[in-house]
C-alpha cells in the first residue's frame, strides 16, 4: 500500500497535508479543534464570494418558492353607497367596469361569491351603519291629539267655540254659576262630541291601514350567509348579501346578477315596460320592487332602503297634499255662506233689540217698561244688554249647521265599513264622496281588466282549428309546468330518441318539414301549406294571442355513437296554440255600467297597440262601430309629443293609450283635471305613484300592488278587480246622495229655526227656542238623523244619473224645492204657535214655548222620512229593509220624550199632557202630505239634467 503513495490506516489526509495520528489523546483533540476552525473559515469565505455576485441564489430542490401577491382586503368604509346606487339605477356599465366587474365588487364588499357574507351580528351592524337598512322612513303615525287638532281647525267648530265662550260668560254673569253654564256648556259638549267622533274615526282608520300595510309588505326571501341558505325578511337584507331568486319572487333591493339560468325580470312596476327583461352578464342590473318572471339566479345586493330606486320613489311621494276634495270645497263654501248669513241676521237682531230696549219698547213679565232712562239701575241695563247679546249668539248657533261635519264623518265611516265587505279598503274617508263625483276612470289593463293569467283560446292541429274544449287539460298542464322554450328529450329504447320542441310558433314552423293533420296522418309540408300555416299564426297574432308551436323529431343513433348535437330541422309540426290574458268575468258589464252612469273609462297600458285594442274591444271600452283611429287609440309617445293645446283638445276623445310611460299617465290625469273632470286612477306599480297622487281618487291594487302604489292611493282594491272599482263608484254616489239628503234635512232645520227666532226676537224681544234646545235639534237629533240617512244602500237609480263633477251645485233645484216647502210650513205653524199658542191651547208662556220646541222637533222626525227620497213621491219604498233607520227614529222620539218630560230644568221645558202631545204629532205629521204634493211640482231643467251625458 505504501508503494502506491496512499496514507496508512492511522493517517488522515486533509487538503494535501498528511497528519500523523498517534495514540496521544491530547494531541488528537487539538487536531480536531484545528480541523473545525479550518472548515468554518472555508465556509465563511465561500459565502462572501456568493453574496458578492449579482446572480440568483442557488437553491436545492427540497422546497419551492411561491410568489405571493399582496392583496389587502378593502374596508367597507371606503365604498361610496351613492356611487353604487347610481350605478344600478342608471345601469352604468362604465362605473361597474371601474370596480372591476361584479365579482371584483363582491370582493370589495367582503362577500364570497359562493358563501356570501359572514352574517354575524357585528358584520350586520357594520353594514347597517354604513349602507343603511332595507326600509324607508314612513311618516310617523299621527297621534290621536293630532287628529283632534285637525278637527278643531274646522271653521264651524271655531265659530261654535267662540259662541260657547260668549254664551258661558254671559250666562254666568246673568244667572250665576249654578244656572248660567247651561247654554255655553251645552255648546262646548256639542263641540266635544263632534271633534271626538271625527278624530276617533280618522284615528281608527289610520291604525287599521298601518297594520295592513306592515303585514302585507313583510315578504320573506332567501339569502346565502356563511355558506348556508337562510330565510330572512326583506327588511333584514343588507348590502353584500347574496339573494336567491326564483320565479315569482320580488327583488328586495338593488343589485347585480352573479349567476343563474334564463333569468327574466318584469320591470313594469318601475319603468312601465311590460316586456320581461333578460338578466345575464351583459345586463346584470336588477332593481328593487321588480319581479322574477322566469328562471332562477343569485344577486349581489349593492343598495338597500332609501338608496334604491324604489326608496327614491317612496321619498318623492311621501308627502301629504292638502288639496280639498270637490265635496269638501262645496261644503266649506256652503258653511261660509251660511255663517255670513247668520252673522248678518245676528247683527240685525242685535241692533233691532238694542234699539227696542233703549227706546222703551220692551216690557218685563209684569208689563212694565224695562228701560226708564236714568231711573234704570246700571246692573239691570247690563243684564238686559247681555240677554240681548245672548239672543244674538243664539241666532248664530242656529245658523251654523253644527251637525254637518259630524254627519259627513258618520256617513263616510259607515260607507267605509260596508265597502270593506265589498273588497275595497278606504284609506282616506273623503275619497268615498269624491268617487261619487268621478267623471273619468283611468285604468290599467293587466290584473285589473284582465286575469293576469295566460290561457289557451285557440288550438290548431295542422290547418284545422279544434272547436271543442278537449285541449283545455293540455293547456292547463302546459301553463302550470312553466316549461321554458327549448328541447324536451324522452328515451324510448337504447337507439331511438324522441325530441319534443316548443317555442315561438314562427320559429318552430321554420324548423318543420312535415305536419300531422287532425286525423293524425303525417303529411309533407310544401310551400303552399307552409304559407297557410304562417297565415294562421299571423291571424292569431292580430288577435293579440301569444302563439306557441309544438314539434317532434325521431332521431336514431348510428353505429352505437351517442348523438352529440340535435339538428334544428326536419321536425314534424304537432300543433299550434294561441294564448292570451283574458278579461275578468263581469268587466264588460262593469264598463257598460260606468258608461250608462256618464263615467268614461280610459285604458292606459304599457302593451302594444294591437293588444290594447283587442282588450279594449273585449271589455267594451271600444265599440266595434266606433272609429278607432288616431283620436281614440294613441301611443304614449304620440300623446307626449302633442303640444299643450293639442293635448287639451284631444284628451277627451282618447279611449286607449298604449305603450305608455308613467309620465304619459301623469300628463293625461293633469289634462283631465284642467278640463274640470273629477279623475279616478287605478294602478299597481311603483311607476303609477305620481298619477295616483295627482288624481282626485287613487285606487291601488291590493294583491299585485306595490307598497309605493298603496301609499300613494286613497282606496285599496283588495281583489284587483275592475268590478270592485265600479262598486266603489256606486258607494261613492250613495255617499254623495246621502250627504245631500242630510244637507236638505239639516238646512230645513236651520232655515226654520233662524226665521222663527229672528221674527220672534224682533217682534217681542225674546226668542222661543233657547240655545240648549237648538243644539239638541241641530246636533243630537241631527247626528241620529245623519246615521239614519247614512244607512241607505246603493240603488240602481244612482247609476242611471250623470256624474255631478266639479261644477254642479251641491244643493240642487230639487233640494231647494223640498227644503223651502218644508221650511215655509214649519215657520208658519211655529209662528202661529208663537203669537196665538197661549190663546189656542190656554197655556202660559213656558208651556207655549215647550209646544213650539216639541212641534219643531217632531217636524224634523217626520221630515226625515221625506229626506229619504229627494225626487220620489213614495218615501216609504224599502223602509222595512233599513231597520237601522226605523230604530234611530224610535230612539229620537224616546229622547225627545225624556227631554220634554224629565229634563225640564236643563232644557227649560214644561211637561205636556196627552192632548198637547197629540196636537204636536198631528201638526208634524202634515209634513208628509205636504212633501208629496210639493214633489208634483216639476223642476225646470230636471229632464234635461237627467238626459245630459257626462263631458265627452
Amino acid at each position: 500500500m505504501s508503494t502506491l503513495g496512499l496514507p496508512k490506516s492511522d493517517e488522515i489526509v486533509i487538503c494535501d497535508e498528511v497528519w500523523s495520528v498517534s495514540n496521544n489523546i491530547p494531541k488528537r483533540r487539538w487536531r480536531l479543534a484545528i480541523t473545525v476552525i479550518y472548515f468554518t473559515t472555508v465556509l465563511v469565505s465561500l459565502t462572501k464570494k456568493v453574496l458578492d455576485k449579482d446572480g440568483p441564489l442557488l437553491r436545492t430542490l427540497s422546497y419551492v418558492a411561491i410568489e405571493v401577491q399582496d392583496k389587502t382586503v378593502p374596508s367597507l368604509l371606503s365604498v361610496d353607497p351613492k356611487k353604487l346606487s347610481d350605478m344600478v339605477r342608471n345601469k352604468n356599465f362604465e362605473t361597474l367596469s371601474k370596480f372591476g366587474g361584479v365579482k371584483e365588487l363582491a370582493f370589495i364588499l367582503q362577500t364570497h361569491v359562493k358563501n356570501g357574507i359572514n352574517g354575524d351580528e357585528a358584520d350586520l351592524i357594520q353594514r347597517h351603519n354604513i349602507f343603511g337598512t332595507n326600509k324607508y322612513p314612513k311618516p310617523p303615525a299621527k297621534k290621536f291629539l293630532r287628529f283632534v287638532y285637525e278637527a278643531l281647525k274646522d271653521t264651524t267648530i271655531l265659530i261654535l267655540l267662540a259662541c260657547a265662550m260668549l254664551s258661558l260668560a254671559f250666562g254666568i254673569k246673568q244667572h250665576g254659576w249654578k244656572d248660567g253654564w247651561y247654554d255655553g256648556g251645552s255648546i262646548i259638549v256639542a263641540v266635544f262630541l263632534v271633534v271626538a267622533v271625527s278624530a276617533g274615526s280618522d284615528y281608527k282608520q289610520s291604525r287599521e291601514f298601518q297594520k295592513l300595510s306592515t303585514k302585507s309588505s313583510d315578504i320573506r326571501g332567501e339569502v346565502v350567509r356563511d355558506g348556508r341558505r337562510q330565510p330572512v325578511s326583506i327588511f333584514d337584507v343588507v348590502v353584500g348579501d347574496i339573494v336567491c331568486l326564483k320565479i315569482g319572487d320580488q327583488i328586495p333591493a338593488d343589485g347585480l346578477f352573479l349567476e343563474g339560468h334564463s333569468l327574466k325580470v318584469d320591470e313594469s312596476s318601475m319603468t312601465g315596460e311590460s316586456d320581461p327583461i333578460q338578466i345575464d352578464e351583459r345586463n346584470p342590473f336588477m332593481l328593487s320592487g321588480t319581479k322574477i318572471t322566469d328562471g332562477f339566479g343569485f344577486m349581489l345586493v349593492t343598495s338597500v332602503g332609501m338608496n334604491t330606486a324604489w326608496g327614491e320613489m317612496m321619498s318623492s311621494i311621501n308627502r301629504e297634499l292638502n288639496e280639498e276634495t270637490p265635496l269638501q270645497a262645496r261644503l266649506n263654501k256652503l258653511s261660509s255662506y251660511i255663517g255670513k248669513v247668520g252673522l248678518v241676521v245676528a247683527a240685525l237682531v242685535l241692533v233691532v233689540m238694542l234699539i227696542r230696549y233703549f227706546t222703551g219698547n220692551t216690557k218685563d213679565d209684569k208689563g212694565n217698561k224695562e228701560f226708564n232712562g236714568s231711573k234704570t239701575k246700571f246692573d239691570d241695563v247690563m243684564n238686559a244688554v247681555l240677554s240681548i247679546v245672548s239672543a244674538a249668539v243664539t241666532i248664530i248657533v242656529v245658523a251654523i249647521p253644527e251637525g254637518l261635519p259630524l254627519a259627513v264623518t258618520l256617513t263616510l265611516a259607515y260607507s267605509m265599513k260596508c265597502m270593506m265587505d265589498d273588497h275595497a279598503m278606504v284609506r282616506k274617508l273623503s275619497s268615498c264622496e269624491t268617487m261619487g263625483s268621478a267623471t273619468i276612470i283611468c285604468t290599467d289593463k293587466t290584473g285589473t281588466l284582465t286575469l293576469n293569467e295566460m290561457k289557451v283560446t285557440e288550438f290548431w292541429l295542422g290547418k284545422e282549428a279544434m272547436e271543442d274544449d278537449n285541449y283545455s287539460n293540455l293547456a292547463e298542464t302546459f301553463n302550470s309546468a312553466k316549461k321554458r322554450s327549448g328541447v324536451l328529450v324522452r328515451n324510448k329504447n337504447e337507439k331511438t330518441i324522441h325530441t319534443h320542441w316548443k317555442g315561438a310558433a314562427e320559429m318552430i314552423l321554420a324548423m318543420c318539414s312535415a305536419y300531422f293533420d287532425r286525423a293524425g296522418v303525417l303529411k309533407v309540408m310544401d310551400e303552399e301549406e307552409r304559407l297557410q300555416l304562417e297565415t294562421i299564426i299571423k291571424n292569431m297574432a292580430q288577435k293579440s294571442l301569444r302563439c306557441i308551436g309544438f314539434a317532434h323529431k325521431e332521431v336514431t343513433e348510428e353505429s352505437g355513437q351517442p348523438i352529440e348535437k340535435l339538428e334544428e330541422n326536419g321536425l314534424t309540426l304537432l300543433a299550434l296554440v294561441g294564448m292570451k290574458d283574458p278579461c275578468r268575468p263581469g268587466v264588460s258589464t262593469a264598463v257598460e255600467s260606468c258608461k250608462a252612469a256618464g263615467v268614461n273609462v280610459k285604458m292606459i297600458t304599457g302593451d302594444n297597440v294591437h293588444t290594447a285594442k283587442a282588450i279594449a274591444f273585449e271589455c267594451k271600452i271600444l265599440k266595434p262601430n266606433e272609429d278607432v283611429g288616431d283620436e281614440a287609440v294613441v301611443e304614449g309617445v304620440q300623446f307626449r309629443n302633442y303640444s299643450q293645446e293639442e293635448r287639451m283638445e284631444k284628451v277627451d276623445k282618447i279611449h286607449v293609450m298604449a305603450r305608455s310611460s308613467p309620465i304619459d299617465k301623469l300628463l293625461m290625469v293633469q289634462c283631465l283635471k284642467q278640463k274640470c273632470h273629477v279623475v279616478a286612477v287605478t294602478g299597481d306599480g311603483t311607476n303609477d305613484a305620481p298619477a295616483l297622487k295627482e288624481a282626485d281618487i287613487g285606487l291601488s291594487m291590493g294583491i299585485q300592488g306595490t307598497e309605493v302604489a298603496k301609499e300613494s292611493s286613497d282606496i285599496v282594491i283588495l281583489d284587483d278587480n275592475f268590478t270592485t272599482v265600479v262598486t266603489v263608484l256606486r258607494w261613492g254616489r250613495v255617499v254623495y246622495s246621502n250627504i245631500q239628503k242630510f244637507l236638505q234635512f239639516q238646512l230645513t232645520v236651520n232655515v226654520a229655526a233662524l226665521v222663527i227666532n229672528f221674527v220672534a226676537a224682533v217682534s217681542s224681544g225674546k226668542v222661543p227656542l233657547t240655545a240648549v234646545q237648538l243644539l239638541w235639534v241641530n246636533l243630537i237629533m241631527d247626528t241620529l238623523g245623519a246615521l239614519a240617512l247614512a244607512t241607505e244602500k246603493p240603488t240602481n237609480d244612482l247609476m242611471s244619473k250623470p256624474p255631478v263633477g266639479r261644477s254642479k251645485p251641491l244643493i240642487t233645484k230639487i233640494m231647494w224645492r223640498n227644503l223651502m216647502a218644508q221650511a215655509v210650513y214649519q215657520v208658519t205653524i211655529l209662528l202661529v204657535l208663537q203669537f196665538k199658542g197661549k190663546s189656542i191651547f190656554g197655556v202660559n208662556e213656558n208651556v207655549k214655548n215647550t209646544l213650539i220646541f216639541n212641534t219643531f222637533v217632531l217636524c224634523q222626525v217626520f221630515n226625515e222620512f221625506n229626506a229619504r227620497k229627494l225626487d220620489k213621491k213614495n218615501i216609504f219604498k224599502g223602509i222595512l229593509k233599513n231597520k237601522l233607520f226605523l230604530a234611530i227614529v224610535g230612539i229620537t222620539i224616546v229622547l225627545q220624550l225624556v227631554m220634554v218630560e224629565f229634563l225640564n230644568r236643563f232644557a227649560n221645558t214644561e211637561r205636556l199632557d196627552w192632548g198637547q202631545w197629540g196636537a204636536c204629532i198631528g201638526l208634524a205629521a202634515l209634513s208628509w202630505p205636504i212633501g208629496w204634493l210639493i214633489k208634483c211640482i216639476p223642476v225646470s231643467g230636471k229632464k234635461l239634467a237627467n238626459k245630459r251625458a257626462s263631458p265627452s
